[in-house]
């Protein structure tokens, strides 16, 4: 009875009853989207069913696409599913989507995180059956500081480059970790400087009543020299480039749940490493599929063979899917 809700396929999670997919990587005639991020988010879907929250960014993103809207927790019938979104943690507008056929309840998780950001709606665990969720830092090596603590780390490394005349430069995805660093940046150390990227997805956030400090956009003809101390806010893919040239001298940085590997700050090559990210840690996997009550749990994208031996362990019907979700979680583009 179980495997009849949700089947995994060459195009992404599949439920039949509904004929939808969840999260697809293909071209598929209806599509159920956890969240805006790219990975998750592709183009090419006749229809595509999201939170209102999401919509904004998946619009600025794909464009003119069929798009229809929910509100976390209503119920919507497909075929013979009964579908609803619950919020993730992850960004603004992430969502969990339940799946219910003939009484068994599946949870797709899409990425998520436990401890509340102050900027994306906090995280609910949902009862169910069968949970499927992501593991991208599945070790117990990665336990996160508390926010607070983190953010405390970054106005303080801020207010000493000021000070010393430097400039502040720290990498951040786009969608969610820089929005984090900004809603918690103490604005009176200095101005707050934005790639144009990040300021793209700023202004659609803003849009939907999401509250961030006053930035200034980095154009082509900014001149640095004006903005003295600033915190400068810029994607991974701009460090390296002539971007970055302009603000000298400068300390830089990296916000990433890998910044708790040592060898990854080796090879980032940035002076400091802050510890944040937008996934669920090792405590915050294993709370969160505590709190769903499930007997069956499948994990992708991650720490996959060790995070599935450690389910099994604890008594869990363990099982791994094969998905092409990751994009926004690899090191060189997108957690980093």
């Amino acid at each position: 009875m179980a495997a009849s809700v949700l089947t995994f396929t060459d195009r992404g999670i599949y439920c039949p009853a509904g004929d939808f997919h969840i999260d697809p990587w293909r071209p598929v005639d209806r599509a159920l989207i956890t969240h805006g991020h790219a990975d998750h988010a592709r183009w090419g879907m006749k229809r595509y069913l999201a939170t209102e929250a999401a919509a904004p960014v998946m619009r600025h993103r794909l464009g003119d696409i069929a798009l229809q809207t929910t509100r976390y927790g209503d119920v919507t019938e497909i075929g013979g599913a009964r579908v609803s979104f619950h919020p993730a943690g992850h960004v603004p507008g992430s969502a969990q989507i339940r799946v219910e056929v003939g009484g068994e309840v599946w949870v797709v998780s899409g990425d998520y995180k436990v401890v509340a950001d102050g900027v994306s709606e906090p995280f609910e665990p949902v009862p169910c059956h069968s949970f499927i969720t992501e593991c991208t830092f599945g070790l117990p090596v990665f336990k996160w500081d508390r926010p607070e603590d983190v953010a405390a780390e970054v106005n303080a490394w801020w207010a000493a480059n000021r000070d010393a005349g430097r400039f502040s430069v720290c990498g951040a995805y786009a969608l969610g970790k820089a929005q984090r660093i900004l809603a918690h940046l103490d604005a009176s150390i200095g101005p707050i400087l934005t790639h144009g990227a990040i300021e793209n997805t700023n202004e659609v956030l803003r849009g939907q009543g999401i509250t961030l400090p006053e930035t200034v956009r980095v154009t082509p003809d900014l001149d640095a020299k004006a903005y003295p101390g600033a915190f400068v806010l810029a994607t991974p893919s701009a460090f390296g480039t002539t971007w970055m040239r302009r603000f000298q001298p400068a300390s830089t940085a990296f916000a990433s749940g890998w910044m708790a590997l040592r060898g990854v700050r080796r090879r980032r090559s940035a002076d400091r490493g802050f510890v944040m990210s937008d996934h669920a840690d090792w405590d915050g996997l294993n709370s969160a599929i505590a709190a769903t009550g499930a007997e069956r749990v499948y994990v992708t994208h991650g720490y996959t063979s060790v995070f599935h031996r450690w389910l099994e362990e604890q008594g869990y019907d363990a099982g791994v899917v094969e998905t092409e979700y990751g994009g926004d979680d690899a090191e060189g583009e997108g957690e980093i």
